[in-house]
């Protein structure tokens, strides 16, 4: 599997090309509570609050993100998103588990995270500075300056791995709360995502991000040599998943595009006012 994402390479502003990644879309098998968009970006829960599980499509390539975004939730559930990944083929199952945890993961090779609203950052190893530094709270000038995530040997183009609010008078400033991850990752339009990363050892590591920044290893020792899908289980009061899509080599030029015209604005909504087609419009407001 060729690499999805960039070697760290401080150099370059954009890096060498790398072949992109398929766009990624949900398996046509899931949970029977699951209906999937006709696009397959799209998965919504349609009852109670189990029986939500998806899978990719297609196995993840190292350093593709598997990337959602939270688009509905529905109260009077305890428990939010899980992600992570399995090693079992989709298509080879005989019904999908009701619960990703601990259903499916009984089945074996197969990590899943649970997501929570606080405390989502995994200690790098078991000292008691490395859980003081999980427990920290994130670092804001980072995630403002820095143009790329980078996860052990992978870069990865930040723009469109943080969450962003609907267009409105207040969205400059809700944006912001989602650049600095301060609103609880569990709430609307945040966007998380997982992936894996080889070792040298030939295991790897699964990571998960969450609007832009990286909770680091969750799991270790994974299959690097077998073909890894996401999980993604819509559970309890996350309702609707979109699926969003990276750029992983150079930006294309509607991509430039809207960075230049968001640059130049106070807030999206004064975008309405440009002499723009109304696509580009309408990717620079909602993208």
């Amino acid at each position: 599997m060729a690499a999805a994402s960039e070697p760290v390479d401080s150099g370059a502003f954009w890096g060498p090309v790398r072949p992109e990644p398929p766009p990624t879309r949900f398996h046509r098998v899931h949970g029977a509570n699951i209906r999937v968009d006709p696009s397959g970006t799209r998965a919504t829960r349609v009852e109670s609050f189990a029986h939500g599980v998806c899978f990719s499509r297609e196995p993840l390539a190292p350093g593709q993100v598997f990337l959602v975004e939270i688009e509905e939730k529905e109260l009077g559930w305890c428990g939010h998103l899980r992600l992570g990944l399995t090693a079992l083929d989709p298509a080879s199952l005989a019904a999908v588990p009701e619960f990703s945890l601990p259903d499916l993961v009984n089945l074996g090779h197969t990590w899943v995270f649970a997501i929570t609203r606080h405390h989502n950052r995994v200690p790098r190893d078991d000292s008691p500075e490395a859980e003081a530094e999980a427990a920290a709270p994130s670092r804001p000038p980072a995630l403002l300056v820095e143009p790329y995530l980078c996860i052990e040997q992978f870069r990865i183009p930040r723009d469109r791995l943080v969450g962003r609010s609907r267009p409105g008078l207040y969205s400059h400033l809700l944006d912001q709360l989602y650049e600095l991850n301060v609103l609880p990752p569990t709430a609307r339009r945040s966007r998380l995502g997982v992936l894996f990363c080889p070792r040298p050892d030939r295991t790897a590591d699964m990571h998960i991000v969450i609007n832009g920044e990286d909770m680091g290893p969750s799991a270790r020792g994974l299959p690097a040599a077998q073909p890894l899908y996401a999980v993604v289980d819509v559970f309890a009061s996350t309702k609707s998943v979109r699926l969003v899509q990276l750029e992983y080599g150079l930006p294309s030029l509607q991509t430039l595009c809207r960075l230049v015209i968001q640059r130049s604005l106070v807030h999206r909504l004064a975008i309405d006012g440009l002499h723009l087609p109304k696509e580009l419009k309408d990717f620079c407001k909602y993208e």
